[in-house]
């Protein structure tokens, strides 16, 4: 019972729930889900292009879970200054993809 209580207190199944909602919510039909629908059509080998894609998202989104622990640790920028400059970067981002050639 002592392994069952500390994984139960390390984890919010709350919060899991909502980021795994939020995020799978978030990434139907991104950029990532129609890269990996090409690189499966290209490559031909679907199960490699699943495993390389969850390998660089599972590492990508424990890259941002660690800077946004640093940043609650130090305060430096709040969520709201994070979510402005988030939206004005998908905003470049889709202008630059628009109207890059």
């Amino acid at each position: 019972m002592g392994v069952l209580s500390s994984f139960t207190e390390l984890f919010d199944f709350k919060v899991v729930g909502t980021a795994f909602g939020a995020i799978f919510l978030a990434e139907m039909g991104d950029k990532t889900q129609i890269a990996s629908l090409t690189f499966g059509l290209q490559s031909g080998k679907p199960w490699s292009v699943f495993v390389g894609a969850s390998l660089a998202l599972v590492l990508s989104t424990l890259i941002a879970v660690i800077i946004s622990a640093v940043l609650k640790k130090t305060d430096i920028v709040s969520p709201k200054t994070i979510r402005y400059l988030a939206g004005s970067l998908f905003i470049v981002i889709g202008l630059w993809t628009i109207f890059k050639d």
